[in-house]
């Protein structure tokens, strides 16, 4: 059982790590090499900045992914923990480090928590940031039962989805679903770094969409894609090959006389089609699924009965928050003068939201699955 916990490295993933294992009552100690970070992510009710006074149940490195086997050397040299993790975005390299070189490498397991914001830094944090998100674990060929226990019970400490992988498993994983369209993002957004004031007047949810995650920190991203560079580079060469592709259809488009625009449109929507495929792909996933393990079971349901008259969905709705995003609502009849609202919550919610709806006057219950109205797509914490 975990309780007391070090904290190395108190940017937006520790200091959220560190914020949710304390409001579970697990001592938590906190370091960084910036010490005014520490000591903000303690003023948040992170934890204790200062070092722990005996070895502690399990030590977290949130540190960037080029620096995670240096520190792991480094703690189980002093003896630090009993047991070890990691939340860096990539994991095939430290393993390699680890396995070679540490003390006991059996005391440790990667992890990579699936979440994150545009913004970094300890006051970036959240203590319900990783409820309900994904949290790969990949232990090595060493990894002892216990370390993959503590890794497992601090996950369900900050209420997140354990999914276990083999390291090479993850990093391809997140190279298509993370790390590409992190620089894909960055690419677009620097190409409104010429843009006009006039030109930014047109700028809708669209751009603001593709371009939120280019805010990340240059730094941190830098170090995230060189350790990740080989899968990296096979998403980004095939993402280039499209690319190609339809630079050619659209030059094709653009010349009103020339022969290849019937070709050129048909390029044109089958890329389009595809990534209308892709989107659904995803959304069919759901928000745990991760490479080289079995996707979990897709998040419960619950149903509302709403009384048809106005205001009444937007009073649901605003008694949601921002639990269920409003365009994850399926709502169809319920009788000759209902409407019922059916959507996916975090299973560990669910309880909670069902007897806040029942002290708001709502009718209100678990779905079932199978029944007609069917969501595709779930917005979590």
């Amino acid at each position: 059982m975990i309780r007391t916990m070090a904290v190395v490295g108190t940017g937006l993933i520790g200091t959220s790590v560190a914020l949710a294992a304390s409001a579970r009552g697990v001592t938590v100690f906190l370091s960084d090499r910036d010490p005014v970070a520490a000591r903000t992510a303690a003023a948040l009710g992170a934890g204790l900045a200062k070092p722990p006074p005996a070895p502690v149940d399990l030590a977290v490195l949130a540190v960037p992914p080029s620096q995670v086997a240096g520190a792991l050397l480094e703690l189980q040299e002093r003896r630090s923990a009993r047991y070890y993790t990691d939340v860096a975005s990539v994991k095939a390299e430290a393993e390699q480090v680890v396995l070679r070189r540490a003390p006991e490498p059996f005391r440790f397991v990667g992890g990579h928590p699936m979440a994150g914001r545009e913004w970094s830094g300890p006051m970036a944090a959240r203590g319900d940031l990783l409820r309900g998100r994904t949290w790969a674990l990949t232990p090595s060929p060493v990894t002892s039962e216990g370390a993959l226990e503590r890794a497992l019970e601090l996950v369900s400490l900050c209420g997140a989805v354990p999914v276990v992988t083999r390291s090479a498993a993850h990093d391809g994983a997140v190279a298509l679903t993370s790390h590409v369209p992190h620089l894909l993002a960055s690419l677009m957004a620097a190409r409104l770094r010429e843009s006009t004031a006039g030109m930014r007047r047109f700028a809708g949810p669209g751009v603001r969409d593709v371009t939120r995650i280019a805010r990340g920190d240059s730094r941190l991203w830098g170090d995230i894609l060189r350790s990740n560079a080989g899968s990296v580079v096979g998403v980004a060469r095939e993402v280039q090959a499209d690319l190609a592709r339809l630079v050619t259809a659209l030059e094709a488009l653009a010349d009103p006389e020339g022969p290849g625009r019937d070709e050129g449109m048909r390029v044109l929507v089958d890329v389009l089609d595809r990534g209308i495929t892709g989107v659904e792909r995803l959304a069919e996933s759901g928000p745990g699924a991760a490479a080289g393990s079995a996707p979990r079971g897709e998040p419960p349901e619950v149903w509302v009965a709403v009384r048809e008259r106005p205001g009444e969905l937007a009073r649901l709705l605003a008694l949601l928050g921002d639990r269920v995003a409003a365009e994850t609502v399926s709502v169809g009849a319920d009788g000759p003068t209902g409407l019922r609202a059916r959507f996916a919550v975090p299973p560990e919610c669910v309880d909670a939201l069902l007897d806040r709806l029942a002290a708001g006057g709502w009718s209100a219950g678990r779905a079932e699955r199978g029944e007609a109205a069917r969501l595709t797509a779930w917005s979590g914490g």
